[in-house]
């Protein structure tokens, strides 16, 4: 977590992993958490645990990250049958009813503690998987308003957040430094639905079947159809369906890491 360049926005295959590892290590408990993020030379650390949202928020002299901890595996069917879809009132627009609630309940202790440990002008990196990828998107933009500048926003497996007024609004200010990350067939990327007037924020980075990383809109509607039926059939067998298996924190992890080990051969 430590390879991050000071003050940039533009995507790095390094941020992205070190953001990865992030929103890996939020799984864990907070005392591992808190001796991980020492170990990577951290000296600042803070968890925030309200009603099941948690996060924590690490700094030192040159970066502040701060993570969200997503939905666990064993309990992934909560996100895909107990969403609440209602809009309300968000940044740049209507939000997530549910999303929006659970972030409220840290939100205003986050940026507390992030204006504390903001002493030197540090850059703020923000970062989480599946529901914790919603609540980072919502905390960006929040942040933002309340006056915090932030350096970048990488978020994995991400759900949709709000509607077309606010991704409209959100990607006017922060698609040059907004990366959803999606792994192939990933099924929580698809909730809440279009039809029910949700839509995605951010530029979208995509994991073929073979692990290949591609930006969009560079990719043909075409390419990611044929690419989704063949993940499903590579996946056939494996233990638990395609679409879940995608999801997994530690695929996306793991799919970062042979991206660097490809790049450097």
């Amino acid at each position: 977590m430590k390879i991050f360049e000071p003050k940039s926005s533009k995507f790095n295959r390094y941020h992205a992993l070190a953001t990865a590892q992030a929103a890996a290590l939020v799984y864990e408990d907070w005392d591992k958490v808190e001796k991980e993020v020492k170990k990577e030379g951290y000296n600042q650390f803070c968890y925030f645990d309200c009603e099941g949202t948690q996060a924590f928020l690490a700094g030192n002299d040159d970066t502040l990250l701060l993570s969200f901890r997503g939905t666990e595996p064993d309990k992934l069917e909560d996100i895909m049958t107990d969403l609440d879809i209602n809009f309300v009132d968000g940044p740049f627009g209507r939000v997530h009813d549910g999303f929006n609630r659970a972030l409220n309940c840290i939100i205003w202790d986050v940026v507390e503690k992030v204006k504390f440990y903001r002493k030197s002008n540090q850059s703020l990196f923000v970062t989480g998987h599946s529901l914790g990828a919603a609540l980072a998107t919502l905390a960006f933009a929040y942040l933002e308003k309340e006056g915090i500048s932030t350096d970048a926003l990488y978020t994995f497996g991400q759900p949709r957040v709000g509607n077309e007024e606010f991704a409209q609004g959100f990607n006017l200010k922060f698609k040059e430094k907004a990366y959803r990350i999606v792994n192939n067939n990933d099924i929580v990327t698809r909730v809440p639905m279009r039809i029910m007037g949700y839509s995605h924020v951010g530029t979208h980075f995509y994991f073929d079947s073979e692990g290949n990383l591609h930006e969009d809109p560079k990719l043909s509607w075409w390419f990611k159809f044929t690419d989704s039926i063949k993940g499903n059939i590579e996946d056939f067998g494996k233990s638990g369906p395609d679409n879940i298996n995608d999801h997994n924190m530690l695929e996306y992890l793991g799919l970062l890491k042979n991206q660097l080990h490809t790049k450097a051969a």
